[in-house]
């Protein structure tokens, strides 16, 4: 049983909060509803009920253990993308080892046109949800359709009795090109600072936690635009090195497209209160392609059409707070 994990702190109390890119999350069942024929039987993945109760024991392990070199207690919060709908969540965490940690979760069906969306796992011990909603992301693409992007989970809580603000992303991509679609992302940042502002007329100096894929480097335009005049610091800029180190490669280059931002409020010491510890990659080698010319990069679950049965295209990412007693 997993329970004594949470049952004693050291002196130094810490909590873990990580974002995941779970790629393409799907159940085996046809929904007429999205673009999900590809994760069928018969369809172009050739996806079976015993592949999909596959990656969710991995993903399941995954979770359990980002951040153990930090912090051996699992993570408080989870931050999830690429999941089909909430009972794909829900096997999740009926799924050993979280089964036996009192997780649960939230989750809203977003426009997205394969039907896949964000959601947030969260340990009920430690977090107690207050307010949440779906922020839609409202883009169009060049010929003036609308882009039917995921929108941006937004959830208010208490952790261990502070009040946090949480935004979880998965703003669009890139795949008609970084520069074509640069402008979606510019809004979606913009959509969220929209939101910061209209928390803070009730709320001086909210906590912050801003985090997800973004499908744009720390350096981007988009994640620059979210920074401005935001009170926003993002701890994992100096994780990103292209030629080494990120939580997803492409053509041989390294992006580091999942990240998780701060307020500066989490910067300052306050008694009885949360302060930043630390950021990482979560790119153990157990994630990692172990031989071949991908070595190193995350073992992923699909090669296009080819199966290969791991965990993820994206490596977790992940923060410790410390909980100033």
């Amino acid at each position: 049983m997993l329970f004594s994990f949470f049952k004693k702190r050291t002196s130094k109390q810490l909590y873990t909060i990580a974002f995941y890119n779970l790629e393409n999350l799907f159940d085996a069942q046809d929904n007429k509803f999205t673009l999900d024929n590809d994760f069928t039987p018969n369809g172009f993945k050739k996806w079976t009920t015993k592949k999909y109760k596959r990656k969710l024991s991995g993903l399941a392990k995954t979770i359990l253990k980002i951040g153990h070199s930090t912090n051996r207690y699992p993570p408080v919060l989870i931050g999830v993308a690429e999941a089909e709908n909430k009972f794909v969540l829900q096997d999740l965490l009926n799924t050993s080892p979280l089964n036996d940690i009192n997780y649960s979760f939230i989750h809203y069906e977003s426009p997205d046109e394969r039907g896949i969306d964000t959601g947030l796992i969260y340990h009920q011990k430690y977090f107690k949800v207050l307010e949440s909603n779906a922020i839609p992301l409202l883009v169009n693409n060049p010929d003036g359709i609308r882009d039917t992007t995921r929108d941006i989970l937004y959830v208010r809580g208490l952790l261990n009795g502070e009040n946090i603000h949480l935004f979880v992303n998965h703003w669009p991509s890139r795949r008609e090109g970084a520069e074509t679609t640069e402008y979606k992302r510019v809004t979606a940042a913009e959509v969220i600072k929209k939101k910061m502002k209209a928390i803070e007329v009730h709320e001086a100096s909210p906590n912050y936690i801003v985090m997800g894929d973004f499908n744009d480097d720390p350096q981007s335009l988009s994640i620059q635009t979210l920074l401005e005049h935001s009170g926003l610091h993002n701890p994992m800029e100096s994780l990103h090195i292209p030629n080494a180190r990120g939580s997803a490669s492409y053509r041989k280059a390294w992006n580091l497209f999942d990240q998780i931002m701060l307020s500066h409020s989490f910067y300052k010491y306050r008694k009885a209160k949360h302060s930043f510890d630390t950021a990482n990659i979560f790119d153990h080698d157990f994630l990692k392609e172990n031989k071949g010319k991908y070595k190193g990069n995350p073992f992923r679950t699909f090669a296009g059409k080819k199966y290969l049965g791991g965990y993820s295209d994206h490596f977790p990412v992940y923060i410790v707070l410390k909980y100033n007693k």
